[in-house]
């Protein structure tokens, strides 16, 4: 939509403030709507909930499609084979940092989403407590949103953001495993949002780093693929995410775990890790892989200025 890296900036943030709100949302409605429609059946409930959100979630993705505009203009080229479009992503240094981190984003996200409600019911002994901490988080998460464009502008390099909210993600929730809600709630609920905070501001930087790669892979390359990269980037969260809960589902499986049953001391403790000090350390780990991204606004505009010139790297 944009060559501009600001207003990059400016458009991902906003996504990213919309998207905080709408999931706040539906964390807080999630539960009562299982509740009602699973009245006879938890796994209808389950299902029907899901159903609900799938149709709405596919609505706003057609109406994103139809009412985006493009405004780079690219000339028109020949199909490019998946083998070359590969090739031409493994030299492109940004984007393969970008993909790691988006690949252990998936995992450590969508692993611990998947622990949430396991480590309420289970460990803190109450599925409530999931609404309240949801409550907690919803303001931290626009909030934090919205703070990737300021810091952005005194790093002037997007990876490096992403990286600071990254590690202050990890340690956060590394301070999590310290404090329960029933010893310590006003602890606890205050470290869920602080770590919401830094989440949500990791969550812009990593998304607002993408189309900038593109600028790059073209420059380097000479072949311009944003629907591959997009693709790709999504396909590498995918996989994290399909570890993530994947690995929680084995182990809990491996050690006992029985549905709406007491657990034993061995699925209390991975419910509790997986919460808290698991991510955590993944959190760190993804700080430093986008530590080493190098592409900042001057090098950057430098790149877009050269584009247009007809150079390349």
């Amino acid at each position: 939509m944009t060559q501009d890296i600001d207003e990059r900036a400016k458009i991902n943030t906003s996504r990213s403030v919309a998207a905080m709100i709408a999931i706040g949302v539906l964390n807080i409605i999630t539960v009562p709507l299982i509740n009602k429609f699973g009245s006879s059946s938890a796994k209808t409930g389950y299902l029907t909930v899901a159903v609900i959100y799938g149709c709405i979630f596919a609505a706003c993705h057609f109406f994103c499609f139809a009412k985006t505009k493009e405004a780079v203009i690219t000339p028109e080229k020949e199909k490019i084979s998946i083998k070359v479009q590969l090739k031409a992503v493994l030299q492109n240094r940004p984007y393969l940092l970008a993909l790691v981190g988006q690949i252990l984003f998936g995992f450590t996200l969508y692993g611990r989403n998947a622990d949430v409600l396991y480590y309420f019911t289970y460990v803190e002994g109450n599925a409530s407590y999931y609404t309240t901490y949801s409550m907690c988080i919803i303001i931290p998460s626009i909030i934090g949103a919205a703070c990737f464009q300021p810091v952005f502008r005194k790093l002037n390099n997007k990876g490096r953001t992403a990286s600071v909210f990254a590690l202050l993600t990890g340690i956060s929730m590394l301070s999590m495993f310290f404090f329960n809600v029933k010893e310590a709630p006003v602890i606890f609920y205050a470290l869920s949002g602080i770590t919401q905070f830094f989440f949500s501001g990791f969550n812009t930087a990593i998304y607002a780093i993408i189309p900038d790669c593109v600028e790059y892979g073209e420059w380097k390359t000479g072949l311009r693929n944003d629907g591959f990269q997009y693709a790709f980037i999504s396909l590498g969260n995918k996989i994290g995410m399909a570890i993530g809960t994947a690995l929680l589902a084995g182990l809990l499986g491996k050690y006992g775990y029985v549905a709406n049953q007491t657990q034993n001391a061995a699925v209390l403790s991975i419910m509790k890790h997986a919460f808290t000090t698991i991510p955590g350390v993944l959190w760190i780990m993804t700080a430093v892989v986008l530590f080493f991204y190098r592409l900042n606004k001057k090098r950057y505009n430098e790149i877009v200025e050269e584009l247009k010139n007809g150079k390349r790297g």
